[in-house]
């Protein structure tokens, strides 16, 4: 059925999650389906994919995408009106650590490939339901970013996705506004030290502000994952605008 024809929401919200192969994204599309929602999983490589809907049950579609490639991100989200007429819900979490060092220590292209990833695939993906949102009946839907403590305080040596995270809020508040005519609630969730095999180091040893090395606290990630579908579940008169979850006792807060 068209997406324009439908009178009344869905009984069962579809969501689109990008990086959804694993960390993050496999925990939150695992807590999404038992919400109830249908869930579109991207990421780029179907194997971690289809574990991942594998481990999410429920009904959930897998389509393998490099978000920062326009046509692939058209096609991908064009395969999920196909299957279910319309998106919901965007959760963009796909995201890459890229270079560390001091800034002269960087090669270019090494930025250009955290940029294209962190900053341009969340702009591509956010407007290609963006578009589906405004166009569907009932009109509107929920964009939920993942922005990270990053997004507020540099790590050393990471001035590529520091940078790319400090756009991500800015993305997000236009987001917010462009959407009220549209119903299209837009938020913002900082993770800090959630554990998955991304971040395992940090609770060995990592490199702090006084160029000491030590471990820090962690978190389940399956903590993160119920705040984004608490974010998710609020209608769409109701919006999260910017929420931080972290390790309570993370050097984030103060003076380390």
């Amino acid at each position: 059925m068209p997406a324009d024809s439908r009178d009344v929401p869905p009984d069962h919200p579809v969501a689109v999650v990008t990086g959804a192969g694993s960390g993050l994204g496999r925990a939150t599309t695992t807590a999404l389906v038992a919400a109830g929602f249908r869930v579109a999983l991207l990421g780029r490589h179907r194997q971690t994919l289809e574990e991942s809907a594998g481990l999410a049950g429920g009904s959930t579609i897998v389509l393998p995408t490099d978000i920062s490639r326009p046509e692939e991100v058209e096609s991908a989200f064009a395969a999920v009106v196909a299957e279910w007429g319309r998106i919901d819900l965007l959760y963009n979490n796909a995201g890459r650590f890229g270079p560390t060092g001091d800034v002269d220590e960087v090669e270019v292209d090494d930025w250009l490939a955290s940029v294209a990833t962190n900053l341009t695939g969340t702009f591509l993906c956010s407007r290609a339901a963006f578009a589906q949102m405004k166009r569907q009946r009932p009109q509107g839907g929920r964009i939920i970013n993942n922005g990270s403590i990053s997004a507020h305080s540099p790590r050393p040596g990471s001035a590529a996705y520091t940078a790319t995270k400090h756009a991500i809020s800015g993305l997000t508040k236009t987001l917010s506004l462009d959407g009220r005519p549209y119903d299209i609630a837009c938020g913002q969730i900082d993770i800090g030290n959630a554990a998955t095999a991304i971040t395992a180091g940090i609770g060995t040893s990592t490199r702090q502000a006084d160029g000491s090395m030590r471990a820090e606290p962690t978190f389940d990630a399956r903590h993160a994952a119920d705040a984004v579908v608490r974010m998710a579940l609020l209608p769409l008169d109701v919006n999260v605008q910017e929420l931080t979850i972290m390790a309570t006792a993370m050097p984030y807060v103060g003076r380390g």
